[in-house]
């Protein structure tokens, strides 16, 4: 049969919303195609996860050219997750027009469109626009006196040097060399942070732990001695508060320490620990398969023994009244971010987010997810984790690993298509104030990523391995930052990246911060700055605009951010020749360096420009009298 279908579920003209509805919501489909000569029914199957599908009749409306769409508009009224497509019947046969690229595909052949649906309103976040930065406190700057509390530990002098990678005599890796860095010293760089345009910070754990990482969790409610106290988190919340930047903390909530007041291996804390008797207060809390000697853990480590979260005692111990997270969340937090989702329950992570929201309103509520969080299936079951009370947005990793893979090959149609399933599977709020990661704490760094290292095949060679193309590295780090900054989401950059550091995975992704050495990549470091700068003149459209690809093949991701009249236009030019948009006719400035737009992209560059009617100049600082 011959005709033409069209159906794209990010463009307004054939769905309404766009992205993910709400309760009772009108959803808006339509369906473009040429009419077949045998007259046709056209059907929307729309299905709730997990239970059957209903058939809608659709609408049909021809043109003056003779060409017919069918549209629709119903509503959902309760949340979940629903999937759809669009079955088109005739004398001679019948057709399903799915989410698969043949929309041609035979009855029953085809996939389907996701359509999520929340009972949450959209509700912009404090973060949209900004720029957060992830610090490692061990390792960015010593404040003041260093503090040195751990018997166990080995302090470490040399500042910048490899940091412990080797197992001990018992074929352990301690994690137990410390560096100091600590709150007091992230204060001391507050100016440096808000130079970059920098407007949230998300430390990696700061509470009571035996190693340097402080993952092994060993009292939930002091802040590590070695890291400071509470009054230096107080401090810092204050000192980071006045330069418009908020402070995020990461909630380690699977698993405890081995070492720690709760599990209590080695009795190194007051009380009676789970490890030690059955009569614990704690001892529900853990997963013992056969007391005490084998009992579950993180990924298999013994250090990080597993919690249940369904226990009430420890639910209500995390997110009570009294409980860890309203604690700290009192003191003037801008939010969580919550360690491996996929190890907690539905009902733990809404508990967690409900009991920040209730000491502030305006707090986010990030998660650790690792693939499309709204659908993601673990041991067979369903799990969404964003809207309807759980997370406000999460890691995204599904753009991390295309931007890569865009640097890398100049696949742009699957960069392109990961932005669109995005936004269409998550709630607009979610998408809004995304993470968006390059490297982070768990990942080898992004320089690293992108260059060459020559022979890597030990830990030893990676641990003094440096990028040997590096100039062209950096040309590389400069598309994926491109892009990190400029698609929807919030950046989340990595203490040291936007210098260039380099380093390979856990621990040599975790060196100090070198201040004031000659590892600072001052091309980089001003690059990142303009990055911040361009986000913050334009905050609104980079918090809230649409996204619509305009040249998105053949190695080039040419898009709009759009704002009611307002447009932000990015090519990031991957195609190995020079690049030359077609433009509306006018003048248009490039924001990183306000002068005109020269109309031609190299190869190898980003250009983030604006029409020149609708640039806004950074005002001048007034000279001081």
């Amino acid at each position: 049969m011959n005709k033409t279908v069209s159906f794209f579920p990010n463009c307004k003209k054939h769905k309404t919303p766009i992205g993910a509805a709400t309760v009772n919501e009108p959803i808006e489909l339509t369906l473009e195609f040429t009419r077949p000569q045998n007259p046709s029914e056209v059907f929307l199957v729309l299905t709730k996860d997990g239970e059957d599908a209903v058939r809608y009749a659709m609408n049909a409306v021809k043109d003056e050219d003779g060409a017919y769409t069918y549209s629709i508009a119903v509503k959902v009224t309760s949340a979940g997750l629903y999937f759809y497509h669009f079955e088109i019947q005739n004398e001679e046969q019948s057709f399903r027009v799915g989410s698969d690229v043949d929309l041609h595909a035979l009855l029953g052949k085809g996939g389907e469109w996701q359509l999520t649906v929340t009972a949450d309103e959209y509700k912009p976040t404090a973060l949209d626009g900004g720029v957060i930065y992830e610090i490692v406190p061990d390792r960015f700057f010593i404040g003041g006196e260093r503090n040195k509390t751990k018997s166990y530990a080995t302090y470490r002098d040399d500042w910048g040097g490899v940091p412990e990678f080797a197992p001990d005599k018992d074929g352990k890796i301690r994690n137990a060399d410390f560096f100091g860095g600590n709150i007091k010293g992230i204060a001391k760089k507050l100016t440096y942070l808000k130079n970059l345009g920098v407007t949230c910070l998300y430390l990696t754990p700061i509470f009571e732990a035996r190693s340097n990482h402080k993952y092994d969790v060993g009292n939930y409610m002091r802040v590590d001695p070695d890291f400071g106290t509470i009054d230096d988190l107080k401090d810092l919340i204050k000192k980071a508060g006045k330069r418009g930047i908020k402070i995020i903390l990461e909630g380690v909530f699977s698993h405890t320490g081995d070492d720690s007041i709760y599990f209590n291996k080695y009795g190194n804390y007051d009380g009676t620990g789970a490890f030690q008797s059955v009569k614990s207060p704690y001892y529900s809390w853990y997963k013992f398969k056969q007391w005490n000697n084998d009992y579950e853990c993180r990924d298999n480590i013994d250090i990080m023994p597993s919690v249940d979260d369904r226990n009430t005692l420890y639910d209500e111990f995390v997110n009570g009244h009294e409980g860890v997270v309203r604690y700290w969340t009192r003191l003037g937090l801008g939010g969580w971010k919550l360690d491996v989702c996929e190890q907690l329950s539905d009902g733990f992570i809404e508990h967690c987010a409900t009991a920040v929201k209730k000491e502030n309103a305006d707090a986010v509520v990030y998660g650790e997810v690792f693939v499309d969080a709204s659908n993601m299936i673990i041991n067979g079951q369903r799990r969404c984790f964003v809207g309807n009370g759980k997370l406000d947005s999460v890691t995204n990793y599904p753009f991390k690993e295309d931007i890569l893979n865009f640097v890398r090959c100049g696949d742009s149609s699957r960069l392109d298509n990961t932005v669109g399933f995005v936004v269409n599977n998550y709630p607009k709020h979610t998408v809004d104030c995304l993470m968006n990661v390059l490297g982070n704490h768990d990942t080898a760094r992004l320089m690293t990523v992108l260059g060459d290292n020559g022979d890597v095949s030990d830990k030893k060679k990676k641990s003094t391995a440096k990028v040997k193309n590096r100039e062209e590295a950096v040309k590389l780090v400069k598309l994926a930052s491109a892009l990190q900054y400029t698609l929807p989401g919030v950046p989340c950059l990595y203490y040291g990246d936007e210098i260039g550091m380099e380093g390979f995975e856990d621990p040599f992704n975790r060196k100090c911060y070198p201040w004031g050495g000659d590892e600072i990549d001052k091309d980089l470091l001003k690059w990142y700055k303009k990055l911040g700068a361009v986000r913050a003149n334009e905050r609104e459209i980079f918090a809230h605009g649409k996204y619509c690809g305009v040249d998105t093949e053949h190695g080039v991701m040419f898009f709009k951010r759009k704002l009611d009249d307002q447009t932000v236009y990015v090519i990031v030019n991957n195609s190995g020749s020079e690049y030359e948009p077609k433009l509306p006719n006018g003048d248009y400035t490039d924001l990183m360096t306000f002068k005109p737009f020269v109309g031609k992209v190299a190869d190898k560059q980003a250009v983030l420009f604006k029409s020149t009617k609708q640039t806004k100049f950074p005002e001048k600082p007034k000279k001081k009298s």
